[in-house]
């Protein structure tokens, strides 16, 4: 089913990335309710923003990937454990999904399904995340490329915006624009 809209400039006009928007997808971590801190783009990758989401969470319980990939990365970045998951389909280039600090219980390349558990959430202090959240926390990230989007995108949730399918039709010269 393809929309006609762009979330955060998440995918091109009348494509929604991984199937339909909603389905095929798996809250990663606890319920929605433990949303602790939005999405909030730079306004240039070198600025500040918070580039994903951060849910609330609990040392060593479970994380499922929230759509199906591919596990691309598992391992430790700056002292802290993150998993990435690769979605085929989702456009060029394909959406990548992260997940931090969780150490990650799947090998890399192995395909997994929306709702499969990739990893476990890892002890803050232990994983370098210590103070990023007033809990224990995921942070969820979603990109294309190496653009930052709001992952709550994949949930039709998130802001979104409107843009026209297609320019208006542009008014003859000297008619009345009304």
């Amino acid at each position: 089913m393809a929309l006609g809209w762009v979330a955060a400039g998440v995918v091109p006009t009348g494509v929604v990335p991984l199937g339909a928007t909603g389905s095929g997808r798996a809250w990663p971590v606890g319920g929605r309710s433990g949303l602790l801190r939005g999405f909030d783009a730079p306004s240039a990758p070198w600025t500040a923003g918070h580039r994903g989401v951060d849910l609330d969470a609990t040392t060593g319980v479970a994380v499922r990937a929230a759509a199906p990939g591919v596990v691309a990365f598992s391992g430790m970045v700056a002292g802290r454990p993150v998993v990435t998951l690769q979605h085929p389909g989702s456009g060029n280039p394909p959406l990548r999904t992260t997940y931090l600090p969780v150490s990650g219980t799947v090998p890399v390349g192995t395909a997994v399904s929306a709702g499969e558990v990739i990893g476990t959430v890892a002890d803050a202090a232990a994983g370098g995340a210590e103070g990023h959240c007033p809990a224990v926390c995921v942070h969820w990230g979603l990109l294309r490329g190496d653009r930052y989007l709001d992952p709550l995108a994949l949930f039709g949730a998130g802001r979104a915006r409107l843009l026209p399918l297609k320019a208006p039709p542009t008014p003859a010269p000297g008619s009345a624009t009304g």
